[in-house]
């Protein structure tokens, strides 16, 4: 007969049944305890258990005793069955090691129950024992007598002595631990090699007592057994304790039996990889992913929260730092299964006005504190000083970051259950998102976890050790304090035209706002903002740059994202253009950085309204030659109203008209956000009130005179020769602005069979609000009719001329001669 065949008959003699190869287990092996640290710090004054009631009886607590004795008893007997099914095929695979074709070699058979039968036979003798004295004690109190005899006979029950015992013989786990990494690679070696072995490991089973029922265990579940145990001792220990009155002799013994317990956690090997890691399902193992500090938002309040991603679970604790000389706690709060998690997530940059107050309070103080602690650096004598400024700092930060979050990540669960979480970046957003996603990709189970264990273990696990605060770090010498501008200006390789947008994270003290977005473009290929960000920054190290798809009714899109390391000695006051690899997608930018002390940061500044502001003022704030509301309002009817008839002479609605000027002199994202649903006519509504209600017209009144006269000359190409000469006499922002619109409706005019605006038609729209007699009595000598038809027809001319000159929507970035393309 074949010795695996023999071993098969071995374990059929048993009473336990080998089935054929299955891909997928009956039962998880690890429904009870899936938790990824077997050795988690299970010391009562770094974790919170589940605290037993206080019973100050004496009575009532040794009740108590007995029913955690009997309860222990129990879980004992599971224990035994399961080393002894661990144990059964040992003898047969030892036996064929000596076999031309071994399933195990003898040094592999000694590898993988090492110490098992020690184990077993320690805990035959503790649970013989423990059985034997309950026993007795059970009979005393059945017998009659008076009630204080039978409290009598609790203060009589004496196990102490055993726990003692079975403690002070832990050194045997010692060598089982060590050896477990060995043994269990062993293990999944010769399951994946041999399908001999993998049958066997795969059909192991334990009975469950007096119901005859089986459980079915891997191999590698049962090796995980003992391990477990370890750490259940010292919680049964702790919980014996409790329910022990000082006064019983016990109590001695239980004391210095929990004190060896859990010096003999704290001194097993804290770096095994065993800790992090545990059998869920077939051929899967539960791992610790990442980890970071979150604001939990669920309740309606914002918590600072230490978020785990494990390989098929969230989990989401409360950290509290410890005393000195005491370790870390954290306790449970909520998990989620990653099966059939869904994520949505959205900026919400809404707050209410008391909570910018609070925000603006916060960063004054910090501002301050950052002061004072600069200030004791220079002192000889300053170190104390510094200590408690820098403290009081982070306090300040902390607060900071439990309230300041703008980005929202909400998590969806199939049975129901949703969670939201805060997050101060879209860099950490996009990452927790990815970290997710790829997980939840994958046809993944959950196996319900030990939670008390699971949490435990965090503080072993755990990759982030602080919430991310700026003043606990070390500040680099070449980090910028100043002013760091970054102008935006395309972007390329989208895989289909799309909205989208460009947003920018800067690092440092957060005394200032440190984030900012572009507005979304139209939909297309090659987006173009040529949009100004501004930060002032201290202490800023890194910049973070997001490409972001903009869907109507649905969630942005991260297209790509980089990191660039800022350093001062590459940054100077001229623009210096780059070109990042935001994956598919390139971002090019231009970056200057113009260092200088920090004035103290004022309540968050109001965007400076653009209607009925000059041009000049208007473009010397965006950092633009053509103002934004301008570009915005032509690219959307460029995407939308060709085909409109009557287009620009058809208004839209007034309030429609008015809603989008206000948003437009308060914030420009939301403005171009509605100028995405407005009616078209509104839009051109708008450009045209713009240039309407220009203080000076976009053509100055000096030139009015001037291009009257022009319009006397008979020959065409003289005329507009002058005209393009005079009009290069006017500021860069007119001029742009003026030959950006006159392309514009050259455009719309191609397209005259369909929107019925001709050149002739654009010219009487615009030429009124485009140019402007100067006031009268200085020089005017000419009736209204008069006016109407010079500035239709000085319009009409330009637009007719076919050498018109390109116009530039931006100033320069790139003063540099040389050309910086960064590879990200």
């Amino acid at each position: 007969m074949d010795v695996y065949q023999e071993a098969v008959h071995y374990l059929t003699s048993q009473h336990i049944p080998v089935e054929p190869e299955a891909d997928v287990l009956e039962e998880d092996v690890f429904q009870e305890e899936a938790v990824s640290c077997f050795l988690s710090p299970l010391l009562s004054e770094s974790v919170d258990f589940p605290d037993t009631p206080t019973l100050c009886n004496p009575e009532e607590m040794l009740e108590r005793k007995l029913v955690v004795l009997k309860g222990i008893l129990e879980s004992e007997e599971v224990y035994l069955r399961e080393l002894e099914a661990l144990l059964m095929p040992m003898k047969a695979l030892r036996a064929s090691a000596g076999t031309s074709q071994p399933v195990l070699s003898s040094q592999q058979v000694q590898t993988v129950f090492y110490q098992v039968p020690e184990l077993r036979d320690m805990h035959q003798s503790f649970y013989c024992d423990l059985k034997a004295r309950l026993s007795a004690h059970c009979q005393t109190e059945s017998s009659p007598g008076e009630e204080g005899e039978m409290s009598q006979s609790g203060f009589e029950l004496m196990v102490g002595d055993l726990f003692l015992k079975v403690v002070n013989q832990f050194g045997l786990y010692g060598g089982f631990i060590g050896n477990y990494e060995e043994a269990v690679a062993v293990v999944r070696k010769r399951t994946n090699s041999d399908p001999r072995f993998r049958t066997l490991a795969q059909s192991m089973m334990s009975n469950n007592g007096s119901d005859k029922a089986r459980t079915k265990y891997t191999f590698e579940a049962l090796l995980y057994k003992p391990l477990d145990r370890v750490t259940k001792t010292t919680l049964v220990l702790r919980d014996l304790l409790k329910a022990t009155p000082v006064e019983h002799r016990d109590y001695t013994f239980l004391q210095e039996a929990l004190r060896l317990s859990r010096s003999f956690l704290s001194g097993v090997n804290e770096s095994s990889q065993c800790k992090r890691e545990v059998t869920l399902s077939h051929g899967m193992r539960r791992q610790l992913m990442r980890d970071s500090f979150v604001v939990d938002a669920s309740e309606g309040e914002h918590s600072l929260r230490h978020l785990f991603l494990y390989t098929d679970l969230l989990l989401c604790t409360r950290f509290k730092h410890a005393s000195r000389g005491k370790q870390d706690q954290y306790r449970f709060c909520w998990y989620l299964p990653l099966a059939g998690l869904k994520l949505r997530w959205a900026a919400d940059h809404e707050r209410s006005p008391d909570t910018h107050l609070r925000l603006h309070t916060i960063r004054a103080k910090m501002y301050l504190l950052r002061q004072q602690l600069q200030q004791h650096a220079k002192r000889h004598r300053g170190m104390a000083l510094a200590a408690r400024s820098r403290k009081k700092l982070e306090q300040m930060e902390l607060m900071l970051l439990t309230h300041s979050p703008v980005y929202r990540l909400e998590l969806h669960s199939p049975s129901g259950k949703s969670h939201a979480l805060l997050l101060p970046s879209l860099y950490e957003l996009e990452e927790w998102r990815e970290a997710v996603h790829k997980l939840t990709t994958d046809n993944i189970e959950t196996v319900p976890p030990d939670l008390l264990t699971l949490t435990s273990a965090c503080v072993k696990l755990r990759m982030t050790q602080q919430p991310p605060l700026h003043s606990t770090n070390a500040e680099d010498e070449g980090s910028l304090c100043g002013t760091l501008s970054v102008a935006i200006h395309s972007a390329y390789g989208l895989q289909q035209p799309a909205c989208v947008y460009v947003c920018v994270e800067v690092d440092g003290y957060e005394f200032y706002d440190l984030q900012a977005q572009t507005h979304s473009s139209i939909l297309s290929l090659h987006p173009h903002w040529d949009q100004e960000l501004s930060f002032q920054v201290d202490g800023a190290q890194g910049l973070r740059v997001f490409c972001v798809s903009q869907s109507d009714g649905q969630d942005d899109t991260v297209l790509g994202k980089t990191s660039v390391k800022l350093e001062s000695k590459s940054l100077s006051m001229r623009w210096r253009r780059q070109t990042l690899h935001l994956g598919q997608v390139e971002v090019t930018l231009s970056l200057k950085f113009c260092p200088h002390p920090l004035q103290p940061p004022s309540p968050t500044a109001q965007q400076q309204p653009v209607f009925s502001v000059p041009i000049e003022t208007v473009a010397q704030q965006e950092g633009v030659l053509v103002p934004h509301v301008v570009r915005c309002c032509v690219e959307e009817v460029e995407r939308r109203g060709m085909d409109e008839v009557g287009i620009y002479r058809i208004s839209g609605t007034a309030s429609d008209i008015s809603t989008l000027k206000a948003a437009f002199n308060s914030n420009l994202r939301e403005a171009v956000t509605r100028l995405r649903t407005a009616e078209v006519n509104a839009v051109s509504g708008v450009l045209k009130l713009y240039f309407r209600e220009l203080p000076e017209p976009l053509m100055p009144t000096g030139v009015f005179q001037s291009l009257a006269q022009m319009l006397d000359i008979q020959d065409m190409n003289c005329r507009l020769a002058s005209m393009l000469s005079l009009l290069h006499s006017c500021p860069d922002p007119n001029r742009h602005t003026f030959l950006y619109l006159l392309h514009h409706l050259r455009r719309v005019s191609e397209k005259q069979d369909v929107n019925k605006m001709s050149l002739l038609n654009l010219a009487t729209v615009f030429g009124p609000s485009l140019l402007r007699p100067p006031v009268v009595g200085v020089g005017h000598d000419i009736s209204i009719s008069q006016e109407v038809v010079v500035q239709v027809q000085v319009v009409f001319c330009y637009l007719q001329c076919n050498n018109l000159p390109e116009a530039q929507t931006s100033l320069p970035h790139d003063t540099d001669p040389e050309e910086e393309t960064t590879h990200m």
